[in-house]
Order: structure tokens, then sequence, then C-alpha cells
């Protein structure tokens, strides 16, 4: 058994006879992820989508028609229309999308990797400040699972697909400069690596201590809200500041039901509202404000009610 193979099937995301739909791109990982999940799984069945934004799109559709062909796999390739808006965000909200009304309940596996997580935390910290911003993607979200994510590199993967005489497409525009993630692959990466070779491997390790140390910070949040949507701001003062920060962010993107960036940064305006007032309140952006009421913090979009 490929050792790539073995370490898949001890984490266990892959499961023999459990259903599965594979996002395939073409790409050497998804390709790679497809021949595991046929080999582990067996219950497969893949999602192509053209988003139509190259030229050779259609080229691809037609190698993972022939791909999913030679794996006996059932391929849906769906069409994308306009794109819209941030085009990388708008062909991943579709992808997942239509992947889940093919999935009707199954998982859907994406072929992340640990080349891929590194990226996506260099970015994330380079883009956005903030706790989250360094826990990368977890190995399963819900019904998205990421079986190669702390399994395999970019290289590990096309080191099986050679292997098992498996071909793969190239994308050209991951090359080009034009996308941020684009540029942190080839420029960032390659800078850090150029320190230390270990480079990608201690941003991901680092993520995955974070990560778990993430699970501690969230139990003492929801100790000190005891289930409830609101808190008493003379407990939350008493509180340290980075808990009270903590709190402040899971209120405020639990009342947006999204995420408030600049939540965290407005904490301290938060702990010094008058509590003896009968109410007041402070606008945190993102559509959300903090109302103290009788000496209670709570959160409530913007215009909810009235001053």
């Amino acid at each position: 058994m490929p050792e790539l193979e073995r370490r898949v099937r001890d984490e266990g995301l892959l499961r023999p006879g459990a259903p599965v739909v594979v996002l395939l791109s073409g790409g050497r990982d998804s390709v790679c992820l497809l021949d595991l999940a046929v080999r582990i799984s067996g219950a497969v069945r893949a999602l192509h989508v053209d988003y139509a934004l190259r030229p050779e799109s259609a080229e691809d559709a037609a190698f993972c028609r022939a791909l999913c062909a030679g794996f006996g796999v059932e391929l849906a390739v769906e069409r994308a229309g306009a794109p819209s808006g941030n085009v990388q965000a708008w062909a991943r909200a579709l992808r997942y999308e239509r992947a889940r009304a093919l999935a009707a309940g199954a998982d859907v596996a994406v072929g992340h990797t640990i080349s891929d997580q590194a990226e996506t935390i260099l970015y994330r910290l380079a883009s956005s400040p903030g706790r989250r911003a360094l826990l990368g993607m977890a190995p399963r979200s819900g019904d998205v699972i990421r079986p190669l994510l702390r399994q395999a590199t970019r290289e590990d993967t096309a080191a099986h697909c050679r292997a098992r005489g498996l071909p793969w497409r190239e994308d050209a525009s991951n090359a080009g400069e034009r996308f941020a993630r684009s540029r942190v692959r080839h420029e960032l990466l390659a800078a850090l690596r150029s320190i230390h070779p270990g480079a990608e491997a201690n941003v991901v390790r680092t993520a995955e201590l974070l990560r778990a140390e993430a699970e501690v910070l969230d139990a003492a949040v929801g100790e000190l809200l005891e289930g409830r949507e609101d808190v008493a701001l003379a407990r939350l003062r008493a509180a340290p500041l980075a808990l009270a920060r903590l709190v402040v962010v899971r209120l405020a993107e639990g009342a947006a039901g999204a995420l408030v960036p600049r939540a965290a940064g407005r904490t301290e305006e938060i702990l010094a509202l008058d509590a003896a007032r009968a109410w007041t309140a402070l606008d945190v952006g993102d559509g959300v404000r903090a109302v103290v009421e009788h000496g209670v913090l709570r959160f409530e979009r913007a215009g909810e009610t009235a001053i």
C-alpha cells in the first residue's frame, strides 16, 4: 500500500463504503484525491465546474471526463455563469453549492494540501489581523473534508500521481501574479523556504498547535457567557482583557451572523461604556453595535432598535 494512502486511511476522513463527492479540477492534488477516494471509499462521485475563465477550460472538462471514465466514477460537469464580485470567492462559493447539491448529505472532499494550508495562513495573516487568521483550514468543516490537508504537500501529490501513472492538468494561471494567492505561493513561500527549508511545515504545525489552544480559549469564553448572548459589563471588565476581547468577538459575530473584523479592536471602548445609564450604545462597524442596558452588554445589528 502506498505510504500516502496508508496515512489518509489512518486519519479516517475517507472511510470504506462511505459515499463522497470529490471536487475535481484536473490538477495534481484533485487527481491524487480522486485516486485515494476510489481506493479507500469506493463510493465516489466527482464534480468538475467549468468556469469558462480560461481558453483551455473545455479541455480541462474533457480531461476530467476521460479520467473518471477510467476510474469508473460518475462525473457531473457544471458550467458556470458569468462571474460576479471577487472572482475567486465567486468560484469557491459556486463549486461548494453545486457539490452539496450533488452530495445530498454525503461528504464533499477537497484536495487541499499542506502547501495550501501554509498559503492560506500567510495570506490571511497579511490581509486580516487576529487569532483566526493563524488557524488555517480544518480537516473537517461540516460536510467538507480535506483528507490531504495534514498528509501531503503539493510535491507529495505529484509524486503519488507519477507513481500511479496518473496524468494531471496544469493551470497556467497559477503561475501568474494576478491573484494574491499566487503571489503568496511563488514569492512569499519561496522567500521563507530560502530562510529555512522547513518553513512551510513550521507554519502548518504552528496552526495545528493554535487550533488546539483555540479550543481551550473557546471553552473559557463559553464558561464566562454561561450559554447567554449577553454579559454583565462589570463581569467582563473583571476578566483579563484578552478574554474580554474574545467574548466581544463571540457576541458581535453571533449578532451579525458573520465575521465582524473590527469588533476586537473596539473592546476597550466597549468596556468604557457607562454601565450606570439605562441605555447606551456604540457602533463597532460591520453593521453591528454594542448596547449596554442596565449594566448588561449585548450586541445587535445596527438599526434594530431606536436610540
